[in-house]
């Protein structure tokens, strides 16, 4: 069998408890990105400052549920604090631990491509198997061979667009409110994108701009201003934001 799971990633599942409820006009005041359309889609839940929490793909599910694609360590957290948002809404929110995230770098049957990068490959979900085999590292590696970050570990704290979201499809400005969406809109409106996630060469890392470190791989990822990066170093899908900026 191929490696093709995600151990570190996992799903929350949010359930309607209630034939009138709408999971999705749920996630769509609090996500970053559209979940009213075709999914799955890439989107974060951010702090009222626009500060990246949970990033996440959104996946549909049976009889109007939805699944949240996160990272294994966050899921807990992430499920938490949607249910602090829930209120009096009639939605079950939790981990489900039944299925996993499968992952594979060239197209194939039975995955969608991954939102953000066609070129990142594709996803899928299906029943956790014993049989079961790790794809972590290839994953990590190929995701950061192209320069996206992602994960709390490398993009925590960081202003959304700061961590690329614009280029990655990771945010929609019109569809109306979410949480952090008016210092979101407003940094776009007025282009004030003054710093950027980069996977750099470790050994060109400024330790004191680096969120993450993989010296198995010699990258890092810097929060850099963007008047300290050489376009010249960009990804081909991020170039184009230097020019404009």
């Amino acid at each position: 069998m191929t490696a093709s799971r995600l151990f570190d990633r996992a799903l929350v599942r949010l359930t309607p408890t209630d034939g009138e409820e709408d999971v999705a006009a749920f996630l769509q005041g609090l996500l970053t990105n559209d979940v009213s359309g075709v999914l799955p889609v890439y989107a974060a839940l951010l702090t009222p400052q626009g500060k990246m929490m949970f990033d996440m793909f959104v996946w549909p599910a049976a009889d109007g549920e939805i699944l949240l694609d996160c990272e294994q360590e966050q899921a807990e957290s992430l499920a938490k604090r949607l249910s602090l948002y829930r209120l009096r809404r009639k939605i079950d929110i939790g981990v489900d631990e039944s299925l996993g995230v499968h992952w594979q770098k060239e197209p194939g049957d039975g995955g969608a491509a991954d939102p953000r990068l066609a070129s990142l490959g594709q996803r899928w979900l299906a029943p956790v198997s014993d049989d079961d085999e790790a794809a972590d590292e290839a994953y990590r590696a190929h995701r950061l061979a192209l320069g996206v970050p992602e994960g709390y570990g490398e993009m925590g704290d960081i202003l959304w667009l700061e961590t690329n979201a614009v280029e990655l499809h990771g945010v929609a400005f019109d569809k109306g409110c979410y949480i952090g969406q008016e210092n979101t809109a407003r940094m776009n409106w007025r282009s004030k994108v003054n710093r950027r996630l980069m996977v750099v060469p470790l050994a060109t890392s400024d330790e004191k701009r680096r969120k993450a470190a993989y010296a198995e791989l010699g990258l890092a990822v810097d929060h850099l201003r963007v008047a300290d990066i050489d376009p010249a170093t960009a990804p081909v899908w991020l170039g184009h934001a230097f020019v404009e900026e």
